[in-house]
């Protein structure tokens, strides 16, 4: 079961706006340094169909933001997505089209692909989640090591990423069980199911069934 960990390896299709931020990405952590600027300029160009609510915050068409919600720009967030009350995103995000922000979650720093779903009570960190990637409830990405170092992706080599911060990386179709930690520079591949109250760590494979942190088993 190979541990892929490449940009293109993860995600199969971006938002338009995204791809050039994508493209010059072999490694999906190296964007997240580049989130703040790379949506400053978007929201100064403008996106067709996107409309500036306030100041550094652009939101598509038929977006929903309930009244309790806080964004904090610069944020851009796609069309037909779902804000909840709650939410909070504090800047530097950027999401794809029909995403859900749910109640009470917290959001910095990450880029959401078309579809993702982090419904309830999440934490998403300095990550990056792929398209129909999916968190349930209480499920939280661990962005900051206990001894402040940075963060190393452990695949099938050691890749130094040089971020003190960095949360997870879900490929396209990755789906975490509920009251799940996902512990710094944890990479899930793609269509790749954990079991909920599961600790992650390291690199999982595309399409299998992680039963445990380290118990992990092909999908049939």
């Amino acid at each position: 079961m190979n541990k892929l960990v490449r940009t293109r390896e993860l995600f199969s299709s971006v938002p338009q706006y995204l791809k050039e931020l994508f493209d010059g990405c072999e490694y999906p952590w190296e964007m997240l340094p580049k989130i703040k600027e790379y949506a400053a300029k978007l929201i100064g160009c403008g996106l067709t169909g996107y409309t500036l609510i306030s100041d550094g915050v652009l939101v598509g068409e038929n977006v929903k933001i309930y009244p309790s919600a806080t964004i904090e720009g610069p944020a851009i967030i796609g069309s037909d997505t779902e804000i909840r009350p709650g939410a909070f995103i504090r800047g530097s995000v950027i999401t794809g089209e029909g995403c859900v922000i749910g109640n009470s979650s917290e959001l910095k720093n990450c880029i959401l692909l078309d579809g993702v779903q982090v419904p309830h009570y999440n934490y998403i960190g300095d990550s990056i989640l792929g398209n129909k990637a999916h968190t349930g409830a209480g499920t939280i990405c661990s962005n900051l090591k206990s001894d402040g170092r940075a963060v190393v992706v452990h695949g099938e080599r050691d890749y130094e990423t040089g971020l003190r911060k960095l949360g997870g990386i879900l490929a396209d179709g990755a789906d975490v069980g509920c009251g799940s930690v996902i512990n710094p520079g944890t990479v899930i591949g793609k269509n790749t199911s954990v079991y909920p109250l599961t600790s992650l760590r390291g690199v999982y494979p595309a399409d299998c069934i992680v039963k445990a942190t380290h118990t992990v088993v092909k999908r049939i």
